[in-house]
């Protein structure tokens, strides 16, 4: 087992000579065990791949992908010689289970020499992510495409590896699931937890509840046969499906078309989605007709998806319409209940008898948890380890989201940080840690459209990815970016559009225009973290709102920002003497500087980019304090007082929100302004 991984991304390795190149792997996540050789295997027109062992229609599948993968990411027909031994061997003791289940052996050996490579796994799961690690080791050489000569042992460090991705709010397509899905299994992700309801739609066909999607979906959601579809093509990726139907909080969309349901008087609509009279209302518990109503519904959501697991969401009910409710207050004083919680409690007894009736496993947001659940259940903790280890003390089998809702547009370093063992869960006993399961990333769409969804997933869902999958002690951050930028160009040979669809929307903004100087701006800026365009909406949000400001198109994190920050610190580590560094940070400046000349016309011709002006002239005048500053450090001089305060001035307003987006070169150019002013002859 390898025991760290050292700064960049070379692997240093007992097998060969200190002095001997070592070889650069952009394998994400890093596989439990890597040993490298010094030559290559040459991927030409002969590739082709042979099996022995099991041999099922789910492994040629898996083969076929993978061939037509490397082909389309080499540009290479491939045309194999006939009786030519194969470039790769495959060999798979079992096939794929028509139900994937928890736990299954995913574990794979690829052994990669100049004359061949060899793959074998105790399952056709594990034959896919071998596939996967080969697919990232394949990299264009001085002379050809090539496979770097290695020898990988690996296995994932937790059986439960998930995205969630919730398709209540704005409605994605089949088609941009599938390629998620293709994203997820690249990374050997396992588990697509698909949010299905919210108050702002309901998504699945229900031939027992027409009125869910007849009456909760305006029209957007997906058939049963569709859905079938989805299913068999996560499940031939090696990925399992877990629904989710939020109960009884987030549930405004059932009570459209069966009002009975609810704990409140409506009406019910789908508008909204902020503060509202409407944006909490309730099911009903105390009501026999709801648990017969749940009882219908869940048998027929139980034969739709195969999964042992079904998700009851459980979070964030706040109870106002049960206070308000007389009959549900006198329901909780006969029953001898304390409050509200212990209501929700009730209602999640009655519900895990009636997933369980359907040889299901109930899970939910940690709000569920509650003495009289069974051990039975999981418990997806979004509140932190403290929350996931309290569960898993109690018993409980757990899952963290917590730290990897992407949606909250954090860097992909600040999601790399956060482990399930960490914090609380680290103090567990051996027996407590077997019970947290893994975790899952959360993309929630409020702020998301089938044009922009996979920017908001990818590639930093590749690194929680890695967290999930790697040893514990794979935690180097240099290392991290360099292998997730490599991991994000072969996600869109793959079909994503992370990259892509940002520049159609600036085109969009721009119109037929060159776009140079908008892209200089948008390479600069993030939208805000966490709530905050929450905050700063001006009433409800409006679900069918077109998302098509600046805010939508830049992506959650800034390469160049934070590659202009790393040419500032080498730049000031080195005593203010690395010219190379400073000659592209000078680079950069003079970009930024006049950026804003260039950009003016534009802005002012399309109504979609006037409220980025300000940015643009801030980023123009950062370039402008950053060059001033240069010239003040390269002629030892230290810069004047009133200089240093109008510099100061423009960095505080510089790094206030505008349009709803972050400047993030400011802090870098602070630097060299401080500098600049500490200086003495």
């Amino acid at each position: 087992m390898r025991t760290s991984l050292i700064a960049g991304i070379f692997l240093s390795l007992s097998s060969f000579s200190v002095a001997q190149p070592q070889p650069q792997l952009n394998l994400m996540p890093m596989p439990a065990n890597v040993q490298a050789g010094a030559g290559q295997l040459a991927i030409n027109q002969s590739f082709s791949v042979a099996v022995a062992g099991n041999h099922d229609a789910s492994l040629d599948s898996a083969i076929q992908r993978f061939v037509d993968q490397l082909s389309r990411q080499t540009g290479i027909p491939f045309r194999p010689k006939s009786g030519a031994a194969p470039t790769l061997q495959i060999h798979s003791d079992h096939g794929l289970q028509a139900v994937q289940k928890l736990g299954e052996d995913e574990s794979y050996e690829l052994t990669v020499a100049d004359s061949g490579a060899k793959l074998t796994a105790p399952t056709t799961l594990g034959v896919l992510r071998g596939l996967a690690t080969f697919l990232q080791l394949v990299q264009i050489t001085p002379a050809e495409f090539a496979a770097p000569t290695v020898t990988v042992k690996d296995q994932p460090r937790f059986p439960w590896r998930g995205t969630l991705i919730d398709v209540s709010r704005h409605f994605i397509p089949i088609d941009v699931l599938k390629r998620n899905l293709d994203g997820m299994a690249a990374v050997k992700m396992n588990v697509l937890h698909w949010h299905l309801s919210d108050d702002q739609g309901f998504r699945v066909e229900s031939k027992v509840f027409p009125k869910l999607t007849g009456m909760g979906s305006d029209g957007m959601f997906y058939t049963q046969d569709q859905i079938r579809d989805l299913i068999a093509y996560a499940h031939d990726r090696g990925i399992r499906v877990m629904p989710e139907f939020d109960i009884p909080g987030h549930s405004r969309s059932w009570f459209i078309g069966y009002p009975e349901l609810s704990s409140g008087a409506g009406p019910y609509t789908l508008e909204g989605g902020g503060p509202g009279p409407y944006i909490d209302p309730i099911m009903d518990p105390t009501k026999e007709s709801t648990y017969k109503f749940l009882e219908k519904f869940i048998a027929e959501m139980a034969k739709l998806f195969p999964d042992a697991y079904f998700h009851i969401g459980g979070d964030e009910v706040d109870g106002k319409q049960w206070d308000a409710n007389p009959k549900i207050q006198a329901f909780i004083h006969a029953h001898g209940m304390k409050n509200n919680q212990d209501l929700q409690a009730y209602f999640n007894q009655r519900l895990e008898k009636i997933v369980a009736k359907n040889h299901k496993t109930m899970v939910g947001w940690d709000e569920i948890i509650h003495p009289d659940l069974p051990k039975t259940i999981v418990v997806q903790s979004w509140r932190g380890q403290a929350s996931l280890a309290a569960a898993a003390k109690q018993g409980y089998r757990g899952l963290l989201s917590f730290g990897y809702y992407i949606d909250l547009m954090w860097p992909a370093s600040r999601h790399y940080a956060v482990d399930p063992m960490a914090d609380a869960a680290a103090t567990l006993t051996p027996q407590e840690k077997s019970l947290i399961l893994g975790g899952e990333s959360c993309q929630w769409a409020e702020w998301v459209t089938p044009e922009n969804i996979d920017s908001h997933i990818w590639p930093r869902n590749a690194v929680i990815a890695e967290r999930l999958w790697s040893p514990q002690n794979v935690t180097d951050v240099a290392s991290m970016y360099a292998r997730m930028n490599t991991v994000s160009l072969e996600l869109e040979f793959m079909g994503l559009t992370h990259r892509s669809a940002r520049l159609h929307m600036l085109h969009r903004m721009a119109g037929p225009a060159d776009i140079t100087a908008l892209r200089n701006l948008a390479d600069v800026v993030e939208p805000v973290k966490d709530y905050n365009r929450w905050s700063d909406a001006k009433g409800p949000i409006d679900f069918h709102s077109p998302l098509t400001r600046m805010i939508d198109a830049v992506s959650p994190e800034s390469d160049t920002a934070r590659h202009f920050s790393d040419l500032v610190q080498a730049f000031v580590q080195s005593g203010y003497k690395d010219q190379a560094a400073e000659a592209q940070i000078r680079m950069w400046l003079t970009t930024w500087r006049d950026n804003d000349v260039r950009l003016q016309p534009l802005l002012g011709q399309t109504y979609l980019l006037q409220e980025d002006a300000p940015l643009s002239q801030d980023l123009s005048a950062l370039g402008a304090a950053g060059l001033q500053a240069l010239d003040y450090l390269d002629k030892g001089q230290t810069a004047p007082d009133s200089w240093k305060t109008q510099q100061s001035a423009l960095i505080e307003q510089s790094k206030k929100p505008m349009a709803d987006l972050l400047l993030m070169v400011v802090a870098p150019v602070q630097q060299l302004v401080d500098a600049s002013s500490a200086q003495h002859n």
